[in-house]
């Protein structure tokens, strides 16, 4: 039972207490569960059977209860048999209510129903505790039926809440990491993330004992008392930031520690300046400071200096594996890595391997004998743990084979149990090789892993490792070992021309101040050399000399303006020319059909691209920070492989070439910081596997409308829009048709095609739903239509919906039936709609609509029917109707009339409240909407977007989208064809509605439309001579 502070919050003392039932659970997964909060540095309160004393809650319990952050509720099947299980429970609700705790069901054995409903056993068992309750404490008898009713609804409460059910869970130990996980999340988020499984740390930790890695320990302490100190920082990976350019990275790491313990930004230049401010701004404060894998004094003095820094009550941990170090800096306490007991090791090798605690049965004994030769070093049992996990015995046996021809004192050749002669060259699918594989195994071996940005990462133990393995190979000639990573090595084989067929990869990076040349003559023996990393280093002589295998160069700062044409290598994969001199990179193109990678960045003096025609298979060109770069070769046009293109930062390119929008495979094109680049060709749609367009700060001012059409394009960060497409998209359809919304130039139009007519295809943009465009059509200024092509039924269906529910806050069942209801109060009225050429057939119309009229007594069969001689009519109850488009006459369809009647209060128009006309073909999966201003002006483009989308058999729906307000009580739709066959007219089907007696006629106004005007009118007057009749005659 822990007792330390746990939290910010100062009502929190624990963060986590465990609520169980003992005898079903306190020996598997409370114990389980209990030890890996403990180790991942999480304060867990464990009921102490001791503290139970008496009937009821004592008052210890009830505290720690109440100042827990997070309760775990672990329910089992005897669960109801306990009163103190439930009383904690009420108790714990209780919590939630008051301070906001957090409950975490977890059901062991037990269904989650069961728990709510407290259905069968487990509900008989919680009967039988109250009756036990009773017998034990009389006066419990006149509360009774509270207590149980609180007993019930906390039961219920807490299995309504999202938990774990263990039987969905593919074994114990998955489920505990799964628990802790979610606690850290629901945790103060100043938390580190330590050891997957930290076994055997909590002893260590409490110890000051190493043993599970420095840093997870260092972690796990950080994670104990950070919440004590106001002012702290955890500065990990000391070593590698330094590495690489130690100035730059003590400097930022300075600002870390000011900016983690003070909040600020701190602006620093020098490494002097910084020690300074850390000092003064420090000074007197009491501060809680982790170094993490220090490797030098120089560090040390730059980031921590000396006592007099900190104020009383500081905290200064340090890791490193120097000890030399830690004696200067005349440290209080030192901690030596020491051995995890045999118990722990066994413990951990299990985790790693069978995912449980303990071994397998039919595996004890070979875990065993895998443990005793790793010696309790975690690094081994987790490598060696890892690698054996889903093996089969006889590979078990295999491995225990070469363990025992390893030496229990030699850490490294331990490791290489896992190693087996990598080859990081070998490793790499650019140079003939099986990357994917390779790298698969090397990541279950646990020798690499995948961290932020899908970076692999190799653990510095491992690589020392292997550089110890190679320099074991050949103690005594460094010119005799495959690889040639030490800085001496390297300068004594270039220098004494000691190098052999042996090396096949050498890597020379020089310090920011040194510069230093070598004979090409030195490299005539190495012709197995295949990867070759240079920084600042000169070749002189016959490029000729080096090995024709080079897959891989890496030489920054090359101080050539232009690669020697001896320079030759045809089986380069990967080129890489960061920071050089070149002003041109090849006089003369030179086939290099293998190389896939090309990277010239920061090469200021750059002014074009090489040509691209002899080099087929380049999958990525990098150029970024080219200043002078001001062309970019035609021939780019020719990169029928190419994946990505980074022109970032090429401030003095302007334009690129039209051949560049022909890459068809280009998936990333970056042009930012192309400041003078001002504009992208609508020829980009040609780009069909563009998935990503970044070109923020240029002076691109118009979005390519193509855009829209990419299939494929997934990210967009360009003019002042950036996000995922289905987000830009509506953003940017508003700005193309509302200029005056945004400062910037209204973009022009697709290339042929006009900027009232936008198609969209949604196969591939399943999360950009109509929903989200067009209800926004009316505010869309410069647009008339807008069709959307599905792929399948359900997408149609799924898009239709959406837009619909949008549009009226309804489905179509609400939509469709509404209608009856109301309309006995409300104002009889239609709403007459033209599309194409339909004066030929208004006369007729009319005349028909008055001839129904005074035939009929009731006004439920007033639309005129199928069949004229000039049209076909369709009519259905509601806002939409359907009808299949049967075969064209000579002349063909000329037009369509819709007549809508609907109900409304007198104040409410039909022309106020049209929003728009869909036209959904169920055929072809389409969606054609016209807005409610294109309706008002229907013109001959218009009518032959309609036209050009109907074909014969066509399964057609219209439907007729109106706001808030009116009653849709029928639409009829007229195909309006030239003279064809004369046939009866049939009566059209009846409409159970009751319209008041106010009768009114609207129709949509349209210049120079005077036969439909006076449709209008015709039908005002038919309608009009009803509005005396009695209501119960319509």
């Amino acid at each position: 039972m822990a007792s330390s502070s746990s939290s910010s919050n100062p009502r929190w003392i624990h963060d986590v207490f465990i609520n169980f039932r003992g005898q079903d659970t306190r020996k598997n997964i409370v114990s389980h569960l209990y030890a890996a909060l403990s180790n991942a540095g999480i304060n867990t309160f464990l009921d102490n059977e001791k503290l139970r004393k008496g009937r009821e809650l004592g008052p210890q319990l009830l505290k720690a209860v109440e100042v827990s952050q997070i309760a775990i509720v672990v329910f089992s099947k005897s669960y109801t048999e306990s009163s103190w299980c439930l009383d904690e429970l009420v108790q714990i609700v209780e919590c939630q209510k008051s301070f906001g705790q957090v409950i975490l069901p977890v059901f062991y054995n037990v269904d989650p129903s069961v728990v709510r409903n407290q259905k069968g056993a487990f509900g008989k068992a919680l009967r039988s505790t109250a009756k036990r309750r009773i017998s034990a404490l009389p006066e419990f008898k006149l509360r009774k039926e509270h207590v149980v009713s609180g007993w019930r609804n906390a039961l219920t409460l807490a299995a309504n809440l999202s938990g774990w059910d263990v039987n969905n869970c593919r074994n114990e130990g998955e489920l505990v990491k799964q628990i802790v996980g979610d606690v850290f999340t629901k945790l103060d988020s100043s938390f580190l993330s330590i050891s997957e499984f930290p076994v055997g740390l909590e002893p260590r930790v409490q110890k000051g004992m190493g043993g599970s890695g420095k840093t997870t320990t260092a972690k796990s302490i950080y994670n104990r008392i950070h919440r004590k100190f106001v002012h702290r920082s955890f500065v990990e990976n000391i070593r590698e930031a330094c590495e690489n350019d130690n100035y730059r990275g003590v400097i930022h790491l300075q600002k870390k520690i000011l900016s983690d313990a003070l909040k600020t930004k701190e602006k620093i230049d020098s490494i002097g300046l910084g020690a300074n401010k850390l000092e003064t701004r420090l000074r007197g404060k009491k501060v809680f400071i982790v170094l993490d894998d220090v490797t030098s004094f120089q560090e040390l003095k730059a980031l921590c200096g000396n006592r007099a820094w900190f104020g009383t009550g500081s905290v200064i941990i340090v890791t490193t594996r120097d000890v030399h170090l830690l004696n200067l800096l005349e440290v209080d306490h030192l901690c030596k890595t020491e051995e995890m007991n045999k118990d722990d090791s066994l413990e951990l090798f299990s985790w790693h391997t069978f995912r449980e605690a303990c071994p397998a049965k039919d595996f004890n004994q070979l875990s065993k004998k895998v443990v005793a030769y790793c010696g309790g070093l975690p690094l081994a049992l987790e490598v060696i743990g890892s690698y054996l996990y889903g093996r089969t015995k006889p590979e078990w046996e295999s491995v225990l084979s070469k363990l025992k021809r390893i030496p229990n004192d030699q850490v490294h050749q331990k490791l290489s149990i896992s190693y087996n002669e990598p080859n990081v060259t070998e490793i790499l699918n650019g140079c003939g090789l099986y990357a994917d594989i390779g790298i698969s195994v090397l990541i279950e071996r646990s020798l690499l892993k995948v961290v932020k940005n899908n970076k692999l990462q190799m653990h510095d133990l491992i690589w020392d490792m292997g550089r110890e393995i190679v320099r074991q190979s050949s103690p005594k000639e460094p010119g005799k070992r495959s690889r040639l990573l030490f800085h001496e090595d390297v300068s004594h084989v270039l220098a004494k021309n000691t190098g052999t067929n042996t090396v096949e990869g050498l890597i020379l990076n020089l310090q920011r101040t040194s510069r230093v040349s070598f004979s090409t003559n030195a490299f005539q023996e190495m012709n197995k050399l295949r990867l070759l990393q240079l920084d600042r280093v000169d070749l002189i002589g016959d490029f000729g000399d080096l090995s024709n295998h080079l897959c891989w160069v890496d030489w920054q700062r090359f101080s050539f303006k232009c690669i020697p044409d001896d320079f030759y290598q045809e089986n380069l994969v990967a080129f890489e020319l960061k920071y050089s001199n070149v002003r041109q990179v090849w006089k003369e193109a030179m086939l290099m059909e293998k190389l896939k990678i090309l990277n010239l960045s920061h090469s200021k003096y750059l002014r074009s691209t090489p040509d691209f025609s002899k080099l087929p298979n380049l999958e990525k060109l990098i150029m970024k920070d080219c200043q002078s770069l001001s062309n970019v070769h035609q021939s780019i046009g020719d990169l029928k492989n190419v994946l990505l293109i980074n022109l970032k930062d090429c401030t003095s390119l302007e334009n690129l070439p039209r051949e560049i929008y022909q890459l068809k495979s280009l998936k990333t094109l970056i042009l930012s910081g192309c400041s003078k680049i001002d504009k992208l060709e609508e020829d980009i749609v040609q780009m069909e596997s563009l998935t990503s367009l970044i070109a923020t700060n240029t002076s691109i001012k118009e979005v390519p409308y193509s855009i829209l059409r990419l299939k494929s394009i997934g990210y967009i960060s360009l003019c002042g829009y950036e996000g995922l497409s289905h987000d830009i998209f509506p953003s940017l359809i508003r700005f193309w048709m509302s200029p005056t919304m945004t400062s910037l130039p209204r973009i022009p139009p697709f290339r042929d095609m006009p900027l009232s007519h936008v198609s969209l295809d949604v196969e591939n943009n399943n999360n950009l739903g109509l929903s989200c465009l067009l209800p926004k059509l009316n505010s869309l200024s410069k647009l008339r239509s807008f069709q959307v092509q599905c792929h399948s039924k359900i997408q149609l269906t799924r898009e239709l919906t959406r837009f619909i529910d949008d549009l009226h806050d309804a489905n179509f069942t609400e939509l469709e039936t509404s209608h009856t209801s109301q309309i006995s109060v409300l104002s009889l009225r239609s709403l007459l709609i033209g599309m194409g050429s339909y004066d030929t057939v208004i006369n007729t119309l009319g005349k028909s609509l008055s001839q129904e009229l005074r035939i009929n007594d009731s006004i439920d069969s007033f639309l005129p029917g199928d069949n004229y001689p000039s049209w076909l009519a369709y009519t259905c109850v509601g806002p939409s109707v359907y009808f299949q488009v049967p075969e064209d006459s000579v002349s063909g369809m000329k037009g369509i009339a819709l007549c809508i009647v609907y109900s409304s209060t007198l104040e409410i128009m039909g022309t106020e409240c049209l929003t728009s006309v869909l036209i959904i073909n169920h055929t072809k999966f389409t969606i054609q909407i016209y807005k409610r201003d294109t309706i008002m002006s229907f013109n001959d483009e218009d009518w032959q977007g309609v036209a050009s989308n109907l074909g014969v058999g066509d399964n057609v729906e219209i439907f007729v989208a109106f706001g808030h307000g009116l009653i849709i009580k029928e639409t009829a739709v007229y195909l309006i064809y030239g003279q064809l066959t004369t046939m009866e007219i049939e009566p059209i089907l009846e409409v159970a509605a009751q319209p008041s007696p106010d009768v009114e006629i609207e129709l949509l106004p349209k210049t120079n439309e005077k036969i439909f005007i006076r449709l209008a009118k015709r039908v005002g007057k038919c309608l009009c001579l009803n509005q005396n009749r009695d209501l119960n005659n319509f």
